[in-house]
């Protein structure tokens, strides 16, 4: 599983022109799928993502987490983050889950990081043609791959 975690002073997703999640101070995280992703994949990132800490303190020193600010979540799938560049120039998606594979990970997925956070994550529409829109804070983006847990 591979997150791109953004830290945010705002975010949305709209579809067909309705706003269907909008945060302000947080994080919007992207969240791409791959067959081999597991409940352990889930629970490390989801422990990751609600205590890493990427928020100023009282000297603007990033020392506190999304649950220390009492932010909110926004949580978007993105099977592009599996593309394979290697050859050519038309990525391939095959690492990507198909959506009967995918869409119970990612629902299990926000479900665990509501309890991490305890409070409702918004999120996108699973295989939606969706409008983010984010203000990056810092900027600050940080990738996250379960696979690679350096």
């Amino acid at each position: 599983m591979k997150t791109v975690i953004q830290r945010v002073s705002s975010a949305s997703v709209t579809i067909d022109e309705k706003i269907v999640a909008d945060i302000q101070k947080g994080l919007l995280v992207l969240v791409g799928i791959e067959d081999a992703d597991t409940q352990e994949d889930i629970n490390w990132l989801c422990q990751k993502i609600a205590n890493i800490r990427i928020f100023g303190d009282e000297k603007e020193v990033m020392n506190l987490s999304i649950k220390d600010i009492d932010g909110d979540v926004v949580v978007v799938s993105q099977f592009t983050l599996h593309a394979l560049t290697k050859k050519g120039n038309r990525p391939s998606y095959i690492k990507a889950s198909k959506s009967e594979i995918a869409i119970p990970i990612y629902e299990d997925f926000v479900l665990q990081l509501e309890k991490e956070l305890g409070k409702k994550v918004q999120t996108g529409v699973f295989g939606a043609d969706m409008k983010v829109a984010l203000v990056n804070d810092g900027p600050v983006t940080i990738l996250i791959d379960s696979k690679n847990k350096n």
